[in-house]
């Protein structure tokens, strides 16, 4: 029987640790790993891996701090609950909503993706009726209970972990030749530099890839919005934020670095095929494209139903905080809360008509302008820990069991980073979906979230006045 949170939020405490483990690793892996890391390594050859290394690194000092106060304080808002109170109501009200708008879009992506691979597989149904039946089952999985919502995550998650343990351990032994029956005339370690060199674009292709990659990385946070419905928060919490870096190493540089070894880095195939379709077949490995088609696949769905989880979460954690529809902030009886579930998904859907409606523009327009949210909304983690580290050392400092590292100097030094990033892409101006047209869109959608969370406080502030001298009043009356 799952216990009530201690927190009165009305969500359960219905995660066991095995779900929480599988949710910090698959948050790590997203199908943008398998998807787009093949631009990356076209665009910076082997030294995509220091522009992995570097994002890498980014993730890990952000989790640290995100760590520090959600082992202090879990909540199913996070980040947000954390910027509304170190920060003030209008930073978590921005940073919350953006977040779900980025996930809201993620939807849609993702579901066409998976929609584009199923419909490979059995063109009986349409590519629309696979994406539609994709969501209904999820949104179905994360209506009935936390706890089917962790076991889908915990075989998604299973099924990629071990799909990337079995491609690093298949491409060393090819790499050193002791693969049986493989066909590795062209791989080996030469392939880091024989061609052009490790940086054959030059050392600007690193921060170019770091553009390119930036986006595969989010989701490492999902962990600490589901720790709020584990059964032991605080534990839960601290060990995602200790597991990051080997997660990190060993999945994102751990396979690039293979795919990398097993095949020249400009060779056409790893742009036709993909990168680890690509790395796979030079092997003569039978039916790897279905095979990664699969495994993809299964990203994809994991990625929906985090997305799905992790949209309704924060949804219901403004509803909370009476920074969205009171409504939000329901739960079932089994602890779900459903209208945050609902609106999320028909926002969902709408996302998805427009993709195959108005693919050049609206839909465009929401890809854009969703780009940049991951790095504002770590901006906002690093802003908010400056200050909440005070707040816990004055109020709690018993409840510090996790601690950023070089306080506060390497905050400072995260933050520069992040603004150098957004910086950089301002450079770049190439395509539709060019690095400044992002920042730039999102810079205008967050100004606009902004905005409106600036009025609803004064509305609220001057409700508040009112209510404060009608009160007077008639204390004056009551005297009289």
């Amino acid at each position: 029987m799952t216990a009530p949170m201690t927190d009165g939020s009305g969500l359960q405490a219905g995660l066991k640790n095995r779900h929480l483990s599988m949710i910090a690793i698959g948050g790590v892996i997203g199908a943008g790993l398998f998807v787009g890391s093949s631009s990356g390594i076209a665009t910076a050859g082997p030294g995509i891996l220091l522009s992995y290394a570097l994002v890498g690194t980014l993730v890990v000092l952000v989790m640290r701090m995100l760590g520090e106060m959600s082992a202090a304080n879990p909540t199913s808002g996070s980040f947000s609950a954390h910027a509304d109170r170190a920060l003030g109501r209008w930073a978590g009200f921005s940073i919350g909503w953006l977040y779900w708008f980025f996930w809201v879009v993620v939807l849609a992506v993702e579901a066409t993706a998976g929609a584009k691979i199923l419909e490979g597989w059995i063109p009986a149904v349409p590519q629309w009726g696979w994406a539609l039946i994709v969501m209904v089952v999820l949104t179905a999985t994360n209506l009935v209970s936390v706890g089917s919502y962790g076991e889908f995550e915990f075989w998604f998650a299973g099924i990629k972990v071990v799909a990337i343990g079995a491609f690093i351990v298949v491409g060393a032994l090819a790499i050193f030749g002791v693969l049986p029956g493989a066909h590795t005339d062209k791989a080996g370690l030469g392939n880091l530099t024989d061609h052009g060199g490790f940086l054959p674009n030059g050392p600007g292709a690193i921060l170019t890839g770091v553009l390119l990659v930036v986006f595969s990385f989010m989701g490492s946070e999902i962990a600490t919005l589901a720790a709020g419905e584990s059964e032991d928060p605080q534990r839960a919490v601290t060990k995602s934020t200790n597991s990051i870096i080997w997660r990190i190493g060993v999945f994102y540089l751990g396979s690039i670095f293979i795919v990398i070894c097993l095949l020249p880095w400009n060779d056409p195939s790893i742009k036709a095929q993909g990168s680890y379709v690509a790395a796979l077949d030079s092997l003569g490995i039978a039916h790897a494209g279905q095979i990664m088609n699969f495994i993809v696949l299964t990203s994809v769905l994991s990625c929906l139903n985090s997305g799905l989880y992790t949209a309704s979460r924060m949804a219901f954690s403004l509803g909370g905080r009476g920074d969205a529809p009171k409504a939000f902030a329901r739960t079932t009886s089994r602890g779900v809360p459903m209208a945050a579930i609902i609106a999320s998904v028909v926002f969902g859907f709408v996302a998805v008509f427009f993709n195959y409606a108005f693919p050049d523009t609206v839909f465009l327009f929401l890809v854009n302008s969703s780009g940049a949210v991951a790095l504002f909304v770590w901006l906002v983690i690093c802003a908010s820990q400056l200050r909440m580290r005070r707040i816990i050392e004055r109020e709690s400092p018993e409840k510090l069991v996790v601690r950023m590292w070089l306080y506060p100097y390497l905050t400072w030094a995260t933050i520069a980073l992040i603004v150098f990033v957004l910086g950089y892409m301002l450079t770049d101006t190439e395509g539709e979906s060019s690095g400044r047209t992002t920042v730039l869109l999102s810079l205008l959608v967050a100004l606009a979230v902004v905005a409106v969370s600036v009025i609803k406080e004064r509305v609220r502030g001057g409700e508040a006045v009112a209510t404060a001298e009608t009160d007077t009043d008639t204390d004056k009356v009551s005297v009289g």
